[in-house]
C-alpha cells in the first residue's frame, strides 16, 4: 500500500500477475503484469515494491526488473523500463531498492549473503556470509545452503534497517546499513533445518517458517507460520489438506527485541504496516478477502 493505491499480487491469475486497487476502499482499478512469454509479458511474479511514485516488480524466471508508472488518469500502471539480472547472480527471489541507482538482492550462489545491482542489471558488490553454523555445508553445499536459507527482506530507507526472515526455522537478520552493523536473531525453532537430495537440491525438513516482513520507521514485523514439516505430513497422510499461511505476527524493534506477537484467526501471506493509523492490512489464504 502507498498513499491511496493497493497492490496485489495473484500469483496464480489466468492473465494478469498483479491487481491494482483504490485505497482503503479497495475499489478494483486494473491489472499488471500479463502472463505469457513474449518481452513485454512475465513468467513469474515474486515482489512488488513502490519507489518515488512508481512501482518495481520482480519476474524471477526471466531474471528481470521491470519498472511502471502511473497513468495521466492514476487507474493504471504503464510499463516504463526492464532491468536484465547479469548471469553472475542466481535465481533471484526477492529484492530491495536501495536508491535511485541500486537494488539488493539476495546471494543464492551460497558465496555471500547479499549482492548489490545497478539499474543496468550489473553486479556492483557482494557483503555478508550465510549465518549458520553448518560450517562443513557452507564448504561443500552452499546453493542447497542458501536455496534453505530463501529469505523474505524488507529495506527502509529512512532509518538504513534492512531486515531479511527465513522461510525455513525462525531466524531474524538486521542489517543497519547506515552503521554497517549485522544483528542475527533466532527463534526457538532456530536456523534453517534441511537435507540434501540426490540432485544436490535442498529438502526442508524443520518448519515453515516466515512468509513476509515489513520494516517502518520504528518496528519490524514479521509474519510467522510455525508449522512442523512432519505435522504437514501427517496431515496428507489422514486425507487431510494442511492449513496454508501463518496465524501470527511478530514484532521487534529495530534492535531486534521483541515488543508484540499477535495470534490471529486466520491464516494471513503477505501484510502491509501503517503505524501513522495503526492498521495492518493482510491478504487471507483461504478466501478473496
Amino acid at each position: 500500500v502507498e498513499g491511496d493505491k493497493a497492490i496485489v499480487m495473484d500469483l496464480h491469475g489466468i492473465d494478469y500477475y498483479a491487481h491494482l486497487f483504490q485505497y482503503p476502499s479497495f475499489r478494483y482499478l486494473s491489472s499488471f503484469g500479463r502472463r505469457g512469454d513474449s518481452p513485454t509479458e512475465m513468467l513469474s511474479i515474486e515482489n512488488v515494491r513502490f519507489y518515488n511514485h512508481k512501482v518495481w516488480t520482480l519476474d524471477a524466471n526471466k531474471r528481470e526488473l521491470t519498472r511502471l508508472g502511473f497513468s495521466s488518469s492514476s487507474d493504471s500502471l504503464l510499463r516504463d523500463e526492464a532491468v536484465t539480472l547479469g548471469e553472475d547472480i542466481l535465481r533471484p527471489l526477492d529484492f530491495a531498492i536501495y536508491n535511485d541507482t541500486s537494488f539488493i538482492i539476495p546471494d543464492y550462489s551460497g558465496e555471500n549473503r547479499l549482492c548489490w545491482m545497478n539499474h543496468d542489471g550489473q553486479l556492483i558488490s557482494k557483503i555478508g556470509t550465510i549465518p549458520t553454523v553448518k560450517k562443513k555445508a557452507l564448504q561443500n553445499a552452499r546453493p542447497a545452503l542458501a536455496q534453505a536459507w530463501r529469505s523474505f527482506m524488507d529495506y527502509n530507507p529512512e532509518n538504513g534497517i534492512l531486515a531479511m526472515a527465513t522461510q525455513l526455522g525462525e531466524t531474524l537478520e538486521i542489517y543497519n546499513l547506515k552503521e554497517n552493523t549485522h544483528k542475527v536473531l533466532y527463534g526457538p525453532e532456530g536456523e534453517p533445518e534441511f537435507k540434501i537430495g540426490k540432485n544436490g537440491s535442498s529438502i526442508p525438513i524443520g518448519i515453515m517458517g516466515f512468509s513476509d516482513i515489513k520494516v517502518t520507521d520504528k518496528h519490524i514485523y514479521a509474519v510467522f507460520q510455525g508449522v512442523k514439516f512432519k505435522e504437514m505430513l501427517a496431515a496428507y497422510q489422514r486425507g487431510k489438506e494442511p492449513e496454508d499461511g501463518s496465524r501470527f505476527i511478530y514484532v521487534f524493534d529495530l534492535q531486534g527485541n521483541p515488543v508484540q506477537k499477535y495470534t490471529l484467526d486466520r491464516a494471513i501471506y503477505g501484510i502491509d504496516i501503517n503505524e501513522k493509523t495503526n492498521t495492518i492490512v493482510a491478504t487471507e489464504v483461504e478466501s478473496d478477502d
